[in-house]
């Protein structure tokens, strides 16, 4: 098992003042467990402080530091270079933005503007539920939970969204799955509104099934089987029963 290997970044490079876009490669050798966010900096470090990229957290949980790598959106902070190396098979690598947002520079893109769609889709309870009679809790089944904590794992990365092959004028997987969070949470009494937004002209209707969202999640969450139930209409209020 190499303990160091040599790699090629062939990154996408923007100039906002001149907007002029290039690909720059950048060769450096690299530990195997260095992650994809440590060969940025050390890029900036020991060859081009210029590079632009973007992360927080670095630990997986906020989603600042997605990007394209060899086509497939994914945590940078996450991605190992012996994990990369083995994945693609190669030691070249294609560095990309994502394309959910237009870019700001280099690898950093506007996550305020992709922000826009989560937003409208009022990720927060609308219209809350009076208390429960029988105490300050709001009662659901463990099967029920299980899919709730799934959903309610998405930290909007935008690695779906950047995957979806619908991008145009579709709220993106992430923000319907924000919808559907909250029509599965018994706190939430407007429902009919937020059904509204889910099978709108910027809706569901517009998924084309590919499954892509759920293939690139970093969180495995399989975002594409909420959106499936969405269709049959599973989320949809039981109709009250007459006698």
């Amino acid at each position: 098992m190499p303990q160091e290997y040599d790699l090629t970044l062939k990154i996408s490079r923007y100039d906002p003042d001149t907007r002029r876009s290039w690909i720059q490669d950048y060769h450096l050798k690299a530990g195997r467990i260095l992650r994809f966010v440590d060969l940025f900096r050390k890029i900036n470090d020991e060859q081009d402080p210029t590079l632009a990229w973007r992360s927080s957290c670095e630990h997986g949980q906020c989603g600042t530091c997605g990007m394209k790598i060899n086509g497939k959106p994914l945590l940078t902070c996450e991605l190992l270079v012996e994990r990369a190396v083995g994945l693609f098979k190669t030691h070249t690598f294609n560095v990309e933005p994502l394309t959910a947002a237009r870019v700001i520079r280099d690898l950093a893109v506007d996550l305020e503007n992709a922000y826009e769609r989560v937003h409208f889709v009022k990720p927060y309870i609308i219209a809350r539920a009076a208390t429960h009679p029988d105490g300050d809790e709001y009662r659901i089944s463990p099967r029920t939970l299980d899919a709730y904590v799934e959903a309610t794992r998405c930290i909007n990365c935008f690695c779906c969204a950047t995957a979806c092959v619908t991008q145009r004028n579709y709220l993106g997987p992430n923000a319907v799955l924000a919808n559907i969070v909250r029509l599965m949470d018994p706190r939430e009494t407007a429902k009919e509104k937020r059904l509204d937004i889910l099978y709108g002209e910027q809706g569901i209707p517009r998924c084309r099934t590919a499954r892509a969202c759920s293939f690139v999640c970093p969180k495995e969450i399989d975002i594409a089987h909420f959106i499936a139930l969405a269709k049959e209409g599973a989320f949809r209020p039981e109709p009250s029963s007459t006698r």
